[in-house]
């Protein structure tokens, strides 16, 4: 076989050469269709694209034009592809001259180049849109057409909006904002959130909601979820929290929250990538309007206690009411006990008396009291506790211990309640002030009952009735668990009410003995 006849018959053979100037027919094939390939995919590119696209040639001649650029001016790509330039179709006689001269110095100039054109819509509606244009250049570097991108200048300037407030909210917001994921862990904190929760912006992400918060964190979740399943609540949600700290308890603080959920605006079917949660810290504001609520609900209380009291023919009946009325919203019990010790002359007030007084009042109460109240200094009046005796203590008047009903006032049988030497009811009657005394965390079983107040009290107030420059006796309001431990301001309520009953008292003794004043005041 010669070595002709032996390239001819190699030349049919897949992927070997032939002769100069001949292309084997299986690999003519495979060019061909790789070329079909390419032309498909860069025409699903160009047509799955978010913005719309035209391309020129360098004579001008529109080569490519996307579904994108259809839907924004209504020309088809069949209407478009194959016409040279714009004008007369696309762009009126007026503007094609700058928009030729812009697309041409696209094709000079290096980079992309950001302009704006008013375009034609095929039903004749011009449409501002935002452009941008760069050259297309071949193998060796020649220019052989460019390109435009272009998306209509209203929808450009809202993802620029959108893009500048989420910047904006995540640096420089005055709310705290977080974005939350499907999981419920943080995925992005802004700068006042970190500071309200006092923790940096990193040290919070992908960290669980637990792990931040001690109490609180169920609420949290629960909206949380509801938003995922069901999308933004219509107003604004208030929650109490407290923060998780390594040392002392943190204070509850209210969150003033809103949510919103979160969906790619990308995906055909929404599909939620989190919730953003915005909130904001108004403990202060929340407390003062309910310190104003309380104050206002008190006054009330106060002025219809004065109104039944009036009606009352008997002035015991009228103490009755008053301790009724104080309790609602105040306090589980109340107690009154009125001392019968006979007290020394009104005014004789010996040295060693005066002394003994004030040791008296700084021995602190032993059941956890806060101390004299303000005006109950040393000498004030005659020490009970010292030179006369302590002074015997009857139970006059009690609210139920069982179902709720109004105060009873009970038989004067004259035996005294067996309080103990340093029961917080004593120190309030030497101090003629009030007593504030409280179970601790540990709430010890029996504490109530050996303080001979009913069962499953964990706090108590002793307040001084005093009447007429004298003090008549102790009123007792006692909390249940449920209630939080009084406060400084409750201590000026109950000494508002003691008063009142005090008052009340007096004139029933005072009428018990005929206008004298009574037999068992000090």
């Amino acid at each position: 076989m010669t070595a002709s006849s032996a390239s001819s018959d190699l030349s049919g053979v897949s992927g070997l050469p032939g002769p100069p100037g001949t292309v084997a027919p299986a690999r003519r094939a495979t060019e061909q269709t790789d070329e079909s390939g390419d032309s498909g995919l860069l025409a699903a590119l160009l047509d799955g694209m978010d913005a719309a696209l035209a391309a020129f040639a360098a004579d001008g001649t529109v080569t490519h034009w996307n579904h994108e650029a259809e839907r924004i001016l209504g020309w088809t790509t069949a209407e478009a592809v194959g016409r040279t330039g714009l004008t007369g179709w696309a762009v009126r006689k007026e503007d094609a001259d700058g928009i030729e001269a812009a697309l041409a110095a696209a094709m000079r100039s290096p980079g992309r180049q950001v302009q704006e054109f008013a375009l034609l819509t095929k039903d004749g509606r011009r449409v501002l849109l935002r452009t941008q244009s760069s050259a297309v250049r071949g193998p060796g570097g020649r220019v052989v057409g460019v390109y435009c991108a272009f998306s209509e200048v209203h929808t450009q300037l809202d993802l620029e909006r959108s893009v500048a407030l989420a910047e904006a909210l995540f640096e420089d917001a005055s709310w705290g904002v977080v974005l939350i994921d499907a999981d419920l862990r943080p995925a992005v904190v802004n700068a006042h959130a970190g500071r309200i929760l006092g923790v940096g912006r990193t040290a919070l992400l992908g960290r669980p909601l637990g792990e931040l918060l001690a109490q609180g964190v169920e609420e949290l979740e629960c909206a949380l979820q509801h938003v995922l399943a069901e999308g933004a609540p219509p107003a604004t949600a208030e929650l109490w929290v407290t923060l998780r700290s390594e040392g002392a308890e943190s204070p509850r603080r209210c969150w003033r929250s809103g949510f919103v959920r979160l969906a790619s605006p990308l995906a055909e079917e929404p599909v939620p990538l989190g919730v953003a949660w915005l909130f904001q810290d108004v403990t202060d504001t929340k407390r003062a309007e309910q310190e104003s609520s309380l104050l206002r609900f008190r006054a009330r209380q106060l002025h219809r206690a004065g109104r039944a009291a009036a009606e009352c023919p008997d002035p015991a009946e009228a103490a009755a009411v008053h301790l009724d009325f104080a309790l609602a919203g105040f306090a589980d019990h109340g107690l009154v006990d009125l001392a019968t010790t006979p007290p020394a002359p009104y005014g004789a007030v010996a040295e060693d008396e005066a002394y003994d007084a004030c040791e008296a009042g700084d021995a602190g109460d032993g059941a956890g009291g806060t101390g004299m109240s303000p005006g109950s200094g040393p000498g004030a009046d005659a020490g009970a506790g010292t030179r006369h005796g302590r002074p015997r203590l009857v139970r006059t008047l009690a609210s139920p211990a069982g179902a709720p009903g109004p105060a009873e006032r009970l038989p004067g049988t004259g035996i005294p309640v067996p309080y103990a030497p340093r029961h917080p009811v004593f120190q309030a009657y030497e101090r003629r002030g009030s007593v504030r005394t409280g179970a601790g965390p540990a709430s010890p079983e029996g504490w109530a009952a050996a303080r001979h107040w009913p069962d499953g009290t964990v706090h108590g107030l002793c307040v001084a009735l005093r009447s007429r420059g004298r003090t008549l006796g102790v009123a007792t309001f006692l909390r249940t668990p449920a209630r939080r431990p009084f406060d400084r301001a409750d201590a000026d309520y109950a000494e508002e009410v003691a008063a009142r009953i005090a008052a009340a008292l007096d004139l029933a003794g005072a009428a018990a003995l005929g206008g004298a004043p009574s037999a068992h005041c000090r």
